[in-house]
């Protein structure tokens, strides 16, 4: 037991080069936790409010100078002297200080900042690792430990990529059956021969926000074609070694009541694109479907989970935004099956572990996801471990900060062998 003791926070760089926070948080028994907020560029509307200082003399208005001030003026005095092993308690003293049901006040980018640093320095204190200490928060068992599966965001596109293609992240997905560090193989093995696929095709082999290529291509059809002929050179058999998985991120394709795609000469009703939908997976048999329709659309939802949800995973971000509230009227109406986990998009470890375990009770397959701006932290790693995540959503096995996930990984099933 060791009471906080010291709370230091500092304004840093994400990997698109914008601010973010980091905390430092120390404890009387001299154990730190350090934690850097992530930041996603592709936004659902329900997701909690980060704050930024819109001062648009300083790095474009997106800077967290407000944020530090905040912390070290309204959270921190609050927080000295509480006893870091109560995570759920500080959780809800930050929920309560910041008092506004969408993080607006203190942002949901600070109270991550925080809680993480929290969680960390307690893992550092009991001298126990970072996922076994959050799997004491959920109740889970160690011995039940297992390392997701790995979703690689391979090929970018949409918001990731300056809409070189329609579709956000056209991902490669290696069975579950196989061991972590097998998967991670495959996926650096498939992502090296996409890269020599594209240049056979005179396309670029520059990198989205999330490392993935991406090269600007007529069709999101052809990306698909792409990619399986990258699987094939790379040794390996789509539909047995390797599937595929689409983020849509659907809102972005939406232009008032139709849909734009590259791959149709005319707008699309949502009734068209559902219907594409079912030709993609008849001739690619899609492990997962993310956001394929926009976030409010509760009853187009149903119809496609209805119609696809017994052959793939038809899975919500924007849908839900790691929102409790958003997640029990999705299950109460059969939305998905499916759901992706970002804690920045609600705020605090605890509230994320709630969201989780209800989405386990409904039997939703997890998804556990990094930001478009990420950090070196590492933390989205072991949390997907501690939760019994299903998959995971890293990015592309290229560039620091998504590699820094996929070696921690590694690490862990190590530890865990």
């Amino acid at each position: 037991m060791a009471k906080i003791k010291k709370i230091i926070a500092r304004e840093i760089l994400d990997s698109r080069a914008s601010p973010t926070i980091e905390a430092i948080i120390q404890l009387a028994d001299g154990s730190v936790g350090i934690f850097s907020s992530p930041s996603g560029i592709s936004i659902g509307k329900s997701e909690a409010h980060e704050l930024r200082d819109h001062d648009l003399k300083r790095y474009r208005g997106l800077g967290v100078l407000v944020a530090l001030e905040k912390i070290a003026r309204d959270i921190a005095p609050h927080l000295i002297g509480i006893e870091a092993s109560d995570q759920r308690q500080i959780d809800q003293i930050l929920i309560a200080l910041d008092n506004t049901k969408d993080k607006s006040n203190l942002g949901a980018n600070t109270l991550l900042a925080i809680s993480g640093a929290c969680a960390k320095a307690q893992a550092t204190s009991q001298k126990i690792p970072l996922y076994q200490y959050l799997a004491q928060l959920t109740g889970q068992n160690s011995s039940q430990f297992q390392i997701p599966t790995p979703m690689f965001n391979i090929l970018n596109g949409g918001k990731h990529a300056s809409f070189n293609l329609d579709f956000q992240e056209f991902m490669i997905v290696p069975p579950k059956a196989n061991a972590y560090s097998k998967n991670l193989r495959i996926g650096v093995e498939c992502y090296l021969a996409l890269a020599d696929v594209l240049k056979a095709h005179s396309a670029v082999t520059l990198v989205g926000d999330e490392g993935g290529f991406a090269p600007t291509l007529y069709s999101n059809m052809d990306a698909l074609k792409i990619l399986e002929e990258a699987v094939g050179r790379a040794g390996y058999r789509t539909g047995l070694d390797v599937f595929f998985s689409l983020d849509v991120a659907a809102s972005h394709i939406q232009q008032g009541s139709t849909f734009r795609l590259k791959d149709k000469p005319v707008p699309l009703t949502v009734s068209d694109l559902i219907d594409f939908y079912i030709t993609l997976n008849e001739q690619y048999h899609l492990l997962s479907l993310e956001d394929p329709l926009p976030e409010d659309d509760w009853q187009e939802w149903q119809q496609i989970t209805q119609k696809l949800g017994g052959e793939m995973l038809i899975v919500g971000d924007d849908l839900i935004a790691t929102n409790l509230e958003r997640l029990e009227r999705s299950i109460a109406q059969k939305a998905c099956n499916s759901i992706v986990i970002k804690p920045n998009q609600i705020g605090t470890i605890t509230e994320t572990l709630d969201v989780v375990k209800k989405a386990k009770e409904a039997n939703f397959k997890i998804v556990t996801s990094h930001r478009s701006g990420e950090t070196n932290d590492d933390f989205i790693a072991d949390f997907a471990v501690a939760s019994g995540a299903d998959y995971v959503k890293f990015g592309a096995p290229a560039r620091g900060e998504r590699v820094a996930k996929y070696n921690r990984l590694l690490e862990i099933e190590h530890e865990l062998s």
